[in-house]
């Protein structure tokens, strides 16, 4: 694993704060087809927090997959959710589960995921055993 320190952006409305980690996300687009006024890729910056209620941001960072987005509000956060352990296989994607997971990587470090983790099926990805989005480049089936 690499030493480098997880880059992490956010986006405030001043109720909310949106995190975004670039490295975890998976590009299924569940962002920007849920809330297109909010998520516009091609701009900057690419998440336009003001266009949403607090309400509809928190609805749509719980729909995200990868857990790429979370966020916090006055104490509370989406990462810290205990959810129901869960697996879903996406189409020509990578492999979600659901819930509180520990992972124990290669190299002997373990880290605790929260909220859901995507797991590579393709064997591009370059964080393995995540997914970083690397089945799509490289038209996956499965």
């Amino acid at each position: 694993m690499s030493d480098k320190k997880e880059i992490i952006k956010e986006y405030s409305n001043g109720e909310l704060t949106i995190l975004w980690k670039p490295k975890k996300c998976i590009h299924a687009a569940v962002c920007v087809k849920m809330l297109p006024k909010v998520y516009k890729p091609e701009e900057k910056p690419w998440i336009q927090i003001e266009n949403a209620t607090t309400k509809e941001l928190k609805k749509q960072v719980e729909a995200c997959p990868s857990g790429a987005l979370s966020y916090i509000v006055a104490g509370e956060t989406s990462e810290e959710a205990h959810l129901e352990t869960k697996v879903e296989v996406l189409e020509n994607g990578p492999l979600l589960v659901y819930g509180t997971l520990h992972v124990t990587n290669s190299d002997g470090t373990k880290e605790k995921k929260n909220k859901t983790t995507a797991f590579c099926r393709c064997g591009a990805s370059q964080n393995k055993p995540y997914c970083d989005g690397a089945h799509v480049k490289i038209e996956f089936k499965g």
